[in-house]
């Protein structure tokens, strides 16, 4: 269940000093605030005598039932298709270990030195054990910060390449951009172009990366003119595709590094009057149910995204516990979906 966490605390000092104070983390902190028995009798005394001497108050409970240990999912935006997907898997994982799960955007909102102020106490208060990230860029600020407050965290998909010992799941990027291009390969195509973000990112990159390879194994010269780099949105897609159908020699399929970035490229092509896939092939990524939409339905790359945010949250039910994960970083499989986008180069092309 998705629930608004409570508040057990009015006033008084934060109960991260509480923690720093104790020489605990934070959600041992709140274990004992809370009334939890998996708490060690020594690690109980010490944080009860910072609660008197720092004149922690606490607000008097009214239910005598067993509160259920929450976690916080931070996704990058509440509109975005693939978040939907992502709290999908975490809910399921999380009622399967007794969880509950509070959902919010982007940590830090904008802020270029870390969370916006109040944002661990929030956490605090209601009791969150640890915290998901999806599509999360933090800074070194915000990692120091975690960190220092002893907060567990996993990053889901994240968007750079996280610091040394942060645990992390992701997709097959490199596999996927293999797949991907092998399967207009094998249609007979060779002049395949690619269009990613606009700027690096890990998943983008690796998904570039194994378009490259998957040419270079089947002897296909790679073009520099054939990569290009596009926007979030299906505009700047649009506009790319246009730079990529105006070369002396335009390419006769497109792998596009993400489903949106796929419409966009539909878009262009029906702009010039051009159809999907009699005159251009067009493979996406992600698998979202947009993917589904258009005339003819995407052939794309499955990520798998519930099953990442699953996997996620059952790590950092490990790291609640005490257990850090001996590989940091944990890879699911992708796969090709085959629709109906994608077909042998046209005569003459």
């Amino acid at each position: 269940m998705v629930r608004p966490g409570r508040a057990d605390v009015t006033a008084g000092p934060t109960l991260a000093v509480v923690a720093r104070a104790a020489g605990v983390s934070v959600p041992t902190a709140s274990k004992v605030v809370n009334g939890r028995q998996d708490v060690a009798p020594e690690t109980r005394r010490r944080v009860t005598e910072a609660l008197d001497r720092l004149g922690y108050i606490r607000r008097p409970r009214f239910d005598t039932g067993r509160v259920p240990r929450l976690v916080d999912l931070v996704v990058r935006s509440l509109e975005e298709t693939g978040s939907g997907a992502v709290l999908h898997g975490a809910e399921g994982a999380a009622h399967d270990a007794g969880l509950e799960i509070v959902v919010s955007a982007a940590a830090n909102r904008g802020r270029p030195d870390g969370p916006e102020r109040d944002w661990l106490d929030k956490l605090v208060l209601r009791g969150s054990s640890g915290v998901l990230f999806h599509l999360a860029e933090l800074s070194e600020p915000q990692y120091a910060w975690l960190e220092r407050h002893r907060v567990p965290f996993v990053m889901v998909d994240p968007v750079l390449e996280p610091p040394a010992g942060v645990v992390s799941v992701g997709a097959a990027n490199w596999q996927g951009g293999v797949t991907a291009t092998e399967h207009l390969l094998s249609l007979g195509h060779e002049r395949i172009a690619v269009v990613t973000g606009r700027r690096p990112t890990m998943s983008g990159d690796a998904r570039v990366a194994g378009y490259r390879s998957a040419l270079a194994s089947a002897g296909v010269r790679h073009r520099a003119e054939y990569v290009r780099r596009a926007g979030p949105d299906a505009a700047a897609a649009r506009r790319r595709t246009h730079e990529l159908l105006d070369l002396p020699e335009p390419p006769t399929a497109v792998f596009a590094c993400s489903d949106r970035t796929a419409l966009g490229v539909y878009e262009a092509l029906a702009e010039r009057g051009l159809r999907v896939p009699d005159d251009m092939s067009v493979v996406g990524f992600d698998d979202l149910p947009e993917s589904r939409w258009p005339t003819p339905p995407l052939t794309t790359v499955r990520q798998p995204l519930s099953e990442m945010a699953a996997t996620a949250l059952r790590l950092l039910l490990r790291m609640m516990d005490g257990h850090h994960p001996e590989s940091t970083r944990t890879e699911l499989s992708t796969r090709l979906v085959e629709r109906a986008s994608t077909a042998r180069p046209g005569p003459g092309r």
